[in-house]
């Protein structure tokens, strides 16, 4: 149950997405947030104390989302080995998810702030200790989380990001290897694989 100080802070992210979204990260100023959100601004710094706190929650609450959405897929999973990172990929291909020109403004705003990077660095490294305890080779679910990632930054930042149809392409060959065994091989390919030579005459 949220209380009322969770409540109050989430509409103050929330104004100040709204301003970021219509007028520019450059226009994010905590007078302007106070006012979009309908608080004083007395009231307003009691829950960000700063800019640059308030764009540490708006942060928070971007990944924050981001976790939720990876957590309510991996629960749906049956399949334990690579439930964590297929979550991973699905979260971050959804087209409800798909980066906008707010996330685009917010990051760019993180990423001038060495203050403001750290908390984003340490929640990567959490996500890939989590990449690398989901049953399956390190080094290729390294491989796959790096891909949805560079999927994420392509469509942030408008770098070519595939079409519809090879998009779709992409995130099933990133899927298909978060079913692969410790060979690299999907199991239900090796089980047809090995079901053919056995009824070979």
């Amino acid at each position: 149950m949220e209380t009322t100080t969770v409540r109050t802070a989430r509409t103050i992210i929330d104004a100040a997405n709204r301003i970021v979204r219509r007028d520019g990260v450059a226009r994010l100023t905590l007078d302007a947030v106070a006012r979009e959100a309908g608080l004083s601004k007395g009231g307003l710094l009691y829950h960000f104390p700063s800019k640059n706190a308030l764009i540490a929650g708006m942060t928070a609450a971007l990944l924050e989302d981001f976790e939720g959405e990876v957590r309510r897929r991996s629960g749906a999973d049956d399949q334990r080995t690579g439930r964590w990172l297929r979550a991973y990929v699905l979260a971050t291909a959804d087209d409800e998810l798909r980066p906008d020109d707010e996330t685009a403004a917010l990051i760019a705003a993180v990423a001038t702030s060495p203050e403001l990077m750290a908390p984003l660095q340490r929640r990567y490294e959490l996500w890939q200790q989590q990449v690398e305890a989901d049953g399956l080779p390190p080094a290729m679910a390294t491989l796959v989380r790096l891909a949805a990632d560079g999927l994420w930054l392509a469509d942030l930042l408008g770098l070519a990001p595939p079409a519809s149809d090879l998009r779709a392409e992409v995130v099933a060959a990133m899927l298909a290897l978060t079913r692969a065994d410790r060979d690299g091989v999907d199991p239900e390919r090796r089980g047809r694989q090995e079901g053919k030579e056995r009824t070979k005459p």
